[in-house]
């Protein structure tokens, strides 16, 4: 089977789907693997290191055209050379994978399943032990999380650590993160390593031994022990906790220097967590950075791709950091891809197990038909 790389076309998009490290390893597994010219240039991976580990390069048509399975870090889209969308440039009965959030996109599911291309999502993989190697999710969120802190930090014009010096003494900056998820995690530890202050609000209680075995201090809301569902992952809460945690929050925020927020729900907007009238209760100078600006903000008024000023607090809205760490976490994301394909390939061939609870997770589109549940009924509204 072929294995296709093509370069990605979305704005900020700097990622690329496979290294040639991985090249080696699916070459190794019986696959052949067609690279488009460049697609790793912006990740710091070369022509020449794709080459050298065994893949063919092709310019754009080619290896869409030749693709039996398409592997890409963007959802699809319609691509910009060909005014095609890339579902459309592929054979029918192929298989494309991308990380393609596809509960807030579905339309790219339909793309693919209206061209007959079989359509995986990395981001509905189950979070299972099995899975686990394949979570790009976490991966990409784990690298979110840091990069969101030096963002911030960078922003806020002042240093993190407490300082004592012969002129007097610097405090440390607050930090206050909203979501302790894999991104809110590892946001807590790098700015713990800065030297701030840092407090971790969320809705499962489950998470605040995490969150303290970090050196964080968990801000705890009334109601919160049942707010976990069976993946682990945070259920929509209810208009009367909302108030009760915003209300919690908003003392917490009116003290910190930096804000930033991670707070999703998979398939539903996510939930505003700072109101303008919070942001004007924070010190000028501030700095809020919502990560969930891409799924509608976690912060009344972040804009996508922009940083703003809203009462003299500096809003950070970027949609894509894991691709402002475009080397590693392409090559995350790439061991992520290869331990998928380990799973169901055998000899350099795929085959898709629709009872394989791996596959009955991600598989989203197949042989024309929406067939994952949960993305389904999405698209009937």
């Amino acid at each position: 089977m072929v294995i296709g790389v093509p370069k990605e076309i979305l704005d900020g998009e700097f990622r690329v789907a496979l290294v040639p490290d991985t090249v080696s390893k699916l070459i190794k597994a019986g696959f052949q693997v067609t690279v488009e010219r460049d697609a790793g240039l912006a990740a710091h991976f070369l022509n020449e290191e794709f080459e050298k580990a065994g893949a063919t390069l092709a310019d754009t048509a080619t290896v869409y055209s030749s693709a039996d399975v398409l592997l890409k870090v963007g959802r699809p889209s319609v691509h910009p050379g060909t005014g095609k969308h890339e579902a459309r440039m592929m054979k029918k009965g192929s298989l494309m994978i991308a990380l393609a959030y596809v509960m807030a996109y579905p339309e790219s599911a339909a793309a693919c399943a209206e061209a007959g291309v079989d359509f995986l999502s990395m981001d509905m993989v189950p979070r299972t032990t099995k899975a686990q190697r394949m979570d790009a999710l976490s991966s990409q969120a784990n690298l979110a999380g840091y990069k969101s802190v030096l963002m911030a930090a960078n922003e806020y014009g002042r240093i993190f650590p407490l300082l004592m010096t012969a002129a007097g003494t610097i405090t440390p900056a607050r930090v206050v993160i909203m979501g302790a998820g894999v991104a809110g995690l590892q946001a807590l530890g790098t700015a713990k390593r800065l030297g701030a202050v840092v407090e971790v609000s969320d809705v499962r209680i489950a998470v605040k031994e995490e969150v303290q075995s970090l050196g964080g201090k968990f801000i705890e809301v009334e109601g919160m022990a049942d707010l976990q569902d069976e993946r682990g992952y945070a259920k929509e809460a209810s208009p009367e906790f909302l108030q009760r945690q915003k209300e919690v929050i908003s003392r917490h925020v009116a003290n910190a220097d930096i804000v930033i927020t991670t707070a999703l729900i998979p398939g539903k907007k996510a939930p505003v967590l700072v109101t303008d009238s919070m942001l004007s209760a924070m010190k000028p100078g501030s700095v809020v950075l919502d990560m969930a600006v891409e799924f509608g903000g976690n912060v009344e008024g972040s804009e996508k791709g922009k940083t703003v000023v809203r009462h003299g607090v500096k809003i950070i809205g970027h949609p894509n950091l894991p691709a402002l760490l475009s080397t590693q976490s392409s090559d995350l994301y790439s061991k992520n891809l290869l331990a998928l394909l380990q799973h169901i390939s055998k000899n350099g061939t795929v085959t898709l197990d629709l009872n394989d609870e791996i596959v009955k997770g991600a598989l989203i589109a197949h042989q024309g038909q929406i067939i994952n549940q949960r993305v389904a009924p999405l698209l009937s509204k």
